[in-house]
């Protein structure tokens, strides 16, 4: 993995370059860090995300699919799904008609998610694509849904990425987003920062030898636009009856729009 130190140097100010957990970097020098992150945790990524939230994930990403109700027959587009969680959940309901599309720009996360797949016996209904979300490696308008956990806090371009889910998106298809976002409860953001930035990154070095990827995780939350600003980046991307639901005192919330 990159050294974030030594990328300094060549970090671009400029207020418009993405962050990097709490500093600025190039464009083109992003991906190539957020990959480094991913690559470093993916053997271990499921466990961390259990032992972190407590298995609390599990109930987010249920109700995720419990809102998104994927229909019988349906293509749904699973972007940073990488180890398969998600497109797992929804393959079930799909019940064997219809396929997710697992699009993942890690593909050491895509190999976890193949090979979880060949333990549960499942031989259909889930393809997995390298791919990143700001240039999805699909079709305009060939989706009736897309769903992205956990991964577009991590995106480069942030409006372009919203942008590349409403082209895949058939009219009438779906854009439904689980995330990390702001507490909302007084009490709960003071416990839950000292969680972030003291216990996370412990916790990370103890299971994955890698505290600084867990720091940087800690940071993106923290760097990511809350609920509202949010919202308002999916509907100037074109997406209508935008709305949003707090989950675990706003730990995470769900974002939902459609295209019309």
């Amino acid at each position: 993995m990159a050294d974030p130190a030594k990328s300094d140097e060549a970090a671009d100010e400029s207020p418009d370059s993405p962050w990097f957990g709490y500093r600025r970097v190039a464009r083109e020098e992003k991906p190539a860090l957020v990959r480094g992150v991913f690559e470093s945790v993916a053997s271990r990524y499921d466990l961390m995300n259990d032992l972190m939230s407590g298995g609390i994930h599990r109930l987010w990403k249920r109700e995720m699919v419990d809102w998104l109700r994927p229909r019988p027959g349906s293509m749904v587009l699973d972007v940073a799904g990488g180890t398969g969680d998600v497109a797992f959940r929804i393959a079930e309901r799909l019940a064997g008609s219809g396929r997710v599309i697992v699009v993942d720009a890690t593909p050491a996360m895509l190999e976890v998610g193949r090979d979880r797949m060949i333990d549960r016996g499942m031989l259909s209904g889930i393809e997995w694509v390298a791919g990143q979300a700001e240039r999805l490696p699909v079709a305009s308008g060939s989706a009736e849904a897309y769903t992205i956990a956990f991964g577009i806090r991590n995106v480069t371009d942030l409006d372009r990425a919203l942008a590349e889910a409403r082209r895949a998106l058939k009219p009438g298809g779906r854009f439904l987003c689980l995330e990390f976002s702001r507490v909302v409860l007084p009490l709960l953001d003071r416990l839950y920062d000292l969680y972030s930035f003291a216990v996370l990154p412990a916790l990370g070095q103890a299971v994955t030898g890698d505290a600084r990827s867990y720091r940087y995780l800690a940071e993106s939350i923290r760097t990511f636009p809350p609920q509202e600003e949010f919202a308002a980046r999916i509907r100037a991307a074109g997406f209508e009856q935008v709305r949003f639901r707090n989950l675990t005192g706003g730990i995470a919330a769900l974002h939902s729009g459609w295209r019309l």
